[in-house]
């Protein structure tokens, strides 16, 4: 009887540090905002991908003057991930790690000639 109880336990330890480790796989995600400072429109491409060559967003839109645009992409659970925000004579760069930060939060600013860019990990694993 004692011998079976001590089975029944081990066997929760493992399922629980299974369901643990399952939880890791959890796709990342980036929340990006595309801000226009200048006086006129942009028209901005925005990529995200994989340091395995993956491509979870490409996509282009026209940003009015005084507008911010938010993308939201769900990128993989693991790896070197970078967004790449251009425009016809500009360019603003991000990259994290999808194993350590789960949810980036990036914003990138164009207006008078300038590009600006900052990223944050907000949820890590």
């Amino acid at each position: 009887m004692e011998r079976r109880r001590l089975l029944a336990a081990s066997a929760t330890v493992v399922a629980g540090g299974v369901a643990g480790c399952l939880g890791s796989d959890d796709p990342g995600r980036l929340d990006l905002t595309v801000r226009n400072d200048g006086d006129g429109p942009v028209d901005v491409d925005v990529v995200v991908e994989g340091d395995d060559g993956t491509t979870y967003e490409e996509e282009s839109d026209r940003v009015d003057a005084g507008v911010a645009r938010a993308f939201e992409v769900v990128v993989g659970a693991t790896g070197r991930h970078e967004v790449a925000v251009t425009g016809p004579d500009w360019e603003g760069r991000l990259a994290w790690d999808a194993g350590t930060c789960q949810l980036y939060d990036a914003t990138t600013v164009v207006g008078g000639g300038t590009v600006e860019v900052a990223g944050e990990c907000v949820n890590s694993r």
